[in-house]
Order: structure tokens, then C-alpha cells, then sequence
């Protein structure tokens, strides 16, 4: 608890089940903390004059910031600004993008800011308290998921799953080609078949996901593209 902050769920579990009088270990079990955490939870929450019901306008963020406003503070030290963290969540889902170069953009803005370590600690506290996705149950040979399209006639094709991967088809000069990624998962197993290919033309999109059914040793009920704008399309009249 010192080093991470409870998740509010598990600030609200805590108040609700002492209130109900349950033991401070059973809370532990129930909840999924330490006991120790427990305990320096209901010390907070009773500094913080807070008791079960919460207020219904009481959100997340409002109970968070009267139980941890001074977490971290010594008298006669400054507190320092928080980074937004929900700019950094969006920003990390970008391509290339990593938390050591949003810090270094943080620290240029505010050099008396965050170092590094305590920058990703904070981060990871922040986006542990998200929302959390939807689980989904998939059934054996039922869906295949695919990451690889054909482009359209005309189109400049994209990497089939993420960047190229360079191939080295000169050893003496060291030249590479660019070779495009195939990637295609069983939504149930997680099998995984990938292959590379020099280009994103018709053949090798069939191909690939001929020589995928091949190694899975049969076909799904469904593929499921990554991509299907860039599917191609039948033409008006063709079969």
C-alpha cells in the first residue's frame, strides 16, 4: 500500500465490509490485499471523516484525492505536478511511442519534474485503476483472426501487421528488401501462424491464408480481418 495506491473498487469493498462488520483479515481475503493494507485504508478513510454509504456524487477521482492528496509529501517539500496521464495513455497507443520518450518530453517541459522510475510508478498506478476490457469466450475452430489484407487495385499497400521486417538479400554489401508479415490467430487457442512475403498482391494474400488453414489442419467458421477497408472487394457482375 505505501508503494502503490488501493484501487478505489477496493477502497469502497474495504469501507463497505468493515461496515458490515467483517473481520479485517476476512477483508483481505475478500478484497485480494494485504491485511496491513486493510488496516492503513480504514485509518484513511476514517482521517479522511468518510463512512459506509459513500455520498452517490462521491466519484473516483473525488474519493482518491482525500485519501492520497498527501501521499508522498514532506513538510517543507513541494508536491510536483502530475503529468496528464490520460495524454500519456493515448499517446503510448500510438506506433513507436514508449514511456521513456514521453518522459523525456515531460522532463524538457518541467526539469525539476519526475525522474524516470517514479514517472513509469505513477503511470502504472494510473492505468491499473482503468476500467477493465470486456473478456471474450471463443470456441474451438470457430474464428479465425487474421492481421494481413489486400489492398485494392491502385492502392499503396500497408504492412500487413505492424512495420516490415527487413531480409538481408545481399550479404556482401549487407542490402535488405522489406518483406510484409502474415499473421493469423485461433481465437480459442491462440495458435498463431505467421509467414513473410515480398509483396501484398492477390496471390500471396490467398496463398497465405491457404498455407494457414494447412498448418491449423482445417478451416474456421469465420475469419476475422484486421483491416477491412482494405479487403478487396467484387466487382458489379463478377462472380
Amino acid at each position: 500500500m505505501p508503494a502503490e495506491r488501493t484501487a478505489m473498487r477496493q477502497v469502497r469493498d474495504v469501507l463497505r465490509l468493515k461496515t458490515a462488520g467483517v473481520a479485517i483479515n476476512e477483508i483481505a481475503r475478500r478484497v485480494g490485499v494485504a491485511s496491513s493494507t486493510v488496516r492503513l485504508t480504514l485509518k484513511r478513510l476514517a482521517a479522511a471523516g468518510l463512512g459506509w454509504p459513500l455520498p452517490p456524487e462521491m466519484t473516483d477521482t473525488a474519493l482518491e484525492e482525500q485519501l492520497f492528496t498527501a501521499v508522498g509529501k514532506k513538510q517543507g517539500h513541494r508536491r510536483l505536478a502530475e503529468p496528464d496521464w490520460a495524454a500519456v495513455h493515448r499517446e503510448l497507443k500510438r506506433k513507436h511511442v514508449t514511456l521513456q520518450i514521453l518522459w523525456d518530453e515531460y522532463i524538457e517541459r518541467d526539469p525539476e519534474g519526475y525522474r524516470y522510475s517514479r514517472f513509469c510508478e505513477l503511470y502504472r498506478a494510473w492505468a491499473a485503476r482503468l476500467s477493465v476490457t470486456m473478456r471474450q469466450s471463443h470456441v474451438g475452430g470457430d474464428k479465425l483472426f487474421v492481421d494481413g489484407a489486400c489492398p485494392r487495385a491502385g492502392q499503396r499497400p500497408d504492412p500487413w501487421a505492424g512495420d516490415t521486417v527487413p531480409v538481408i538479400i545481399d550479404r556482401l554489401s549487407g542490402r535488405t528488401r522489406p518483406a510484409q508479415i502474415f499473421v493469423a490467430v485461433l481465437g480459442a487457442s491462440n495458435f498463431t501462424y505467421a509467414e513473410a512475403s515480398w509483396t501484398q498482391a492477390l496471390g500471396d494474400w490467398i496463398g497465405a491464408h491457404t498455407r494457414a488453414f494447412e498448418a491449423i489442419g482445417g478451416v474456421p467458421n469465420l475469419l476475422v480481418p484486421d483491416n477491412t477497408k482494405s479487403l478487396p472487394s467484387r466487382k458489379r457482375g463478377s462472380p
